[in-house]
């Protein structure tokens, strides 16, 4: 081997050290280091000073405290008795009631009454309330002058609001409601037939009346309407002639046959009311039928008390219009003597008497036979809010018209209050009667009375006739038209001839007795005074007659600027003239709380619950 192949073992210097400062710390790992900071954060507790010691016992003591009284309070709750419990609220309630003013008490008192009625169930029937059916759009209907649907002529239509303001105001028309159609001061405007025009004219209607003029038109235009006005001032013509309109267009396009009909029916309180709307009705569709231009249509008066035999040819052919009360109807109905199928046209004459407790029930039933969306219309001179509101609740998007306040003393009649013992009052009665020409009509809310008051007028020898409930149908029918032909010169009254009944030329009506409600008296007064004409209205009052009720006697005498005697000038408003009066009746004299309809009513429910008559007293 040579020794340029051999290795050689070389000799390495060694590696050179360094010189470490003194304060050099080895370094530590990451890891290594938060695992010894938390083993001595662990470990370390702190020293333990006397304050921290003092105020943890602190907490202790106030937490078993704390469970001391709470452990108290549920040992008094379950203690205490219902019976305690009542007597703090009513404490509460009453030092809460005595920083109130008799006022303010009253105004809450009469808002939770109104919230009671307001929450009532809407006006419709049992099907469409179960399914939850709620109509957005009002009925469309078509006019029997033109092949579309109805509307106001052109040159109307282009008037302003302002304009359409100003006439309601010449009027004195109070209208409410979204997109109202504009009044209308003629009948040819109003597109009504003509020969129905000429035979208004043979009857001394010329032109509309305030109701008529915005009403007919809101109702032409298939809006659902409630109409307020004063006794007299045209409301039965309001809503005839639209459904006397919509009755020839159905007929026209398709004659009716035997089983079909009615398209509307109109509802009435009594069956004088209903046989009086079911002659005008008669009386202006003959008119139409003996022009030529238009068919016949056949009415149906659906009453009690008559035999539903004498009108078989009516009921042979198809039916157009039905007037009825309530009880009659519904046993027709349920016969299935004829069906609603097919209509859709109701309107409710005295509507306030309709819809309150007395008939709700049997309207509610009723409606209840409608199969489709129909047009509803209200109308009555006297419509406490109560009903305004319940209505407008039931309604598709209403139209309200109201012509005065509702409830409000024709300003025609002179109304004249005079104080008369009870013992007095049938000889003051003949002086009175000597006062005007016949004919005069004497209201008496007792039956007996009635009868007494004939037979005293008789015996006096003054040609009388007498009328209430509990008369046969054919004695009613005699009193009626006796008095209307002039044959008798003097109708002793109930209240059933009080609503609606139209008497030509009637120039004095003498209260006998004073009623309890100050809406019964309205109507009552209101026989005279129709259709622009003046009359003549005397009440007997004596110290029998409760003071609520004279104190809205003479609230009602003040509105309309008559002269209110001494001894009613001396009653005192106990709510010192503050008062907005009775959203129940319409009275001003008294509020919701103490209003008599409201209580009669509760009477008569309390009663019926017990199993007691109608009456129930």
């Amino acid at each position: 081997m040579s020794s340029s192949s051999k290795r050689r073992r070389v000799e390495r210097s060694p590696t050179p050290t360094y010189n470490l400062d003194d304060d050099y710390e080895p370094y530590i790992p990451v890891a290594q280091r938060r695992k010894e900071k938390l083993a001595k954060l662990t470990s370390w507790t702190g020293p333990t000073t006397q304050t921290t010691v003092n105020k943890r016992q602190e907490l202790e003591d106030n937490e078993d405290v704390e469970r001391e009284e709470e452990r108290m309070r549920e040992i008094e709750r379950r203690e205490r008795t219902l019976l305690v419990e009542a007597q703090e609220v009513l404490s509460r309630k009453a030092a809460e009631d005595a920083q109130k003013t008799e006022l303010e008490k009253a105004q809450e008192a009469d808002a939770e009454i109104l919230a009671a009625i307001k929450s009532r169930r809407k006006l419709a029937s049992d099907l469409e309330l179960a399914r939850g059916i709620s109509y957005t759009e009002s009925l469309k209907t078509r006019h029997i002058s033109c092949s579309f649907l109805w509307r106001p002529p052109r040159y109307i239509r282009e008037r302003s609001y302002n304009e359409h303001e100003r006439i309601r105001e010449k009027y004195h028309v109070i209208v409410e409601g979204e997109d109202v159609p504009p009044p209308i001061e003629r009948f040819v405007d109003m597109k009504v037939p003509e020969p129905l025009i000429e035979h208004f004219k043979s009857n001394r209607i010329v032109s509309p009346t305030p109701i008529q003029l915005q009403g007919i038109p809101a109702a032409f235009s298939g809006r659902d309407l409630i109409g307020i006005a004063f006794t007299g001032s045209g409301k039965t013509l309001c809503f005839c002639l639209p459904l006397i309109m919509m009755a020839l267009e159905e007929e026209t396009k398709l004659p009716f046959i035997r089983g079909e009909g009615p398209v509307g029916v109109i509802l009435c309180p009594s069956r004088e009311l209903a046989n009086q709307t079911y002659e005008n009705v008669v009386s202006w569709c003959s008119a139409l039928a003996k022009s030529g231009k238009y068919p016949q249509l056949n009415t149906l008066l659906c009453i009690g008390g008559i035999s539903m035999r004498d009108q078989s040819h009516v009921m042979n052919k198809g039916l157009h219009i039905v007037i009825a009360t309530p009880g009659r109807l519904i046993d027709m109905l349920e016969k299935k003597r004829f069906t609603f199928n097919n209509c859709k046209y109701l309107c409710m004459d005295e509507a306030d008497r309709m819809i309150d407790l007395g008939f709700e029930d049997d309207v509610r039933n009723i409606m209840s036979f409608f199969t489709a969306q129909r047009q509803t219309l209200l109308f009555s001179a006297t419509m406490p809010k109560k009903i305004q509101d319940f209505a407008q609740q039931s309604l598709i998007r209403p139209v309200l018209v109201n012509v005065g306040r509702a409830g409000a003393a024709n300003l025609d009649v002179l109304q004249v209050v005079e104080y008369v013992k009870q013992e007095a009052k049938m000889v003051y009665l003949l002086e009175c009667l000597q006062k005007t020409a016949p004919p005069v009509i004497v209201f008496s809310e007792n039956k007996n009375e009635v009868d007494d008051i004939q037979e005293y007028l008789l015996l006096k020898g003054v040609e009388a006739v007498a009328i209430h409930g509990s008369k046969t149908q054919e004695e009613r029918q005699y009193a009626i038209k006796s008095f209307k032909s002039g044959a008798k010169d003097v109708m002793v009254a109930s209240g059933v001839a009080s609503k609606g009944l139209d008497f030509n030329d009637i120039q004095h009506v003498i209260i006998f007795t004073m009623p309890k409600e100050i809406e019964d008296y309205v109507h009552q007064i209101g026989r005279t005074g129709r259709s622009g004409k003046t009359g003549i209205a005397t009440t007997f009052v004596n110290m029998n007659t409760p003071e609520p009720t004279l104190l809205d006697l003479k609230y009602l005498l003040l509105e309309a600027g008559q002269k209110v005697p001494p001894f009613l000038s001396t009653i005192e408003d106990p709510q010192g003239g503050f008062m907005k009066g009775c959203a129940v009746c319409g009275g001003l004299g008294h509020s919701v709380v103490n209003c008599p309809k409201r209580e009669d009513a509760q009477r008569r429910l309390l009663a019926s619950h017990r199993g007691n008559d109608d009456k129930g007293y």
